[in-house]
């Protein structure tokens, strides 16, 4: 384990600067599984820079000549829910996760590992049911030929497509618990 600069240590920043550089120590599987999320990952930032171009013109258009892009507001909230599901599988992989552990961080490692494997089971089995509802409500959508109101776009299709960002999420999860028992058993730090 790396030991925190002592400058950071008085200023209260260890902490922010030890999980900022975390390493974890992924098999061949793992490696993969997060290369996969980190591409996902990329592809949901393009589409968010893609939607900013798309309203900095809207708006430059909307100003200047009131022509603003038609259909900018659905568009926006169809790719974000889509971009948004691809970027939380690659947070869980490298432990971005929202931690509180003001009450466990003393604990013995093994309990650590075993309480993270937890946490990291239940969130592939929350990615597990998210991709399936998710898939389950895009489908019902694509039956009731539900359009976006401007674009007349299929809704059911940008919902489809935040299926594969919540099964990655699951794969992520299940991995993750896997690897934290793993390293309980090993006696890893």
């Amino acid at each position: 384990m790396k030991v925190p600069d002592p400058a950071l240590l008085a200023t209260g920043e260890a902490d922010l600067a030890s999980s900022a550089q975390v390493h974890v120590d992924y098999g061949r599987v793992g490696r993969a599984l997060l290369a996969v999320c980190k591409v996902a990952a990329l592809i949901g930032g393009l589409v968010f820079v893609g939607m900013v171009v798309m309203e900095i013109v809207s708006i430059v258009g909307r100003k200047l000549a009131a022509r603003p892009v038609p259909g900018d507001v659905e568009t926006l909230q169809m790719c974000s829910a889509v971009a948004a599901a691809s970027f939380f599988a690659f947070c869980h992989m490298n432990q971005g996760d929202v931690r509180v552990d003001f009450f466990t961080r003393n604990l013995p490692r093994p309990v650590i590992h075993a309480l993270d494997a937890l946490a990291s089971l239940l969130v592939g089995v929350f990615g597990g049911l998210l991709a399936w509802r998710t898939a389950v409500g895009a489908l019902s959508l694509r039956a009731a030929g539900e359009t976006s109101p401007i674009l007349e776009w299929p809704l059911w299709i940008a919902q489809m497509l935040m299926v594969p960002g919540f099964v990655l999420l699951a794969a992520a999860g299940v991995y993750r618990c896997s690897h934290e028992l793993a390293r309980m058993r090993a006696r890893k730090p």
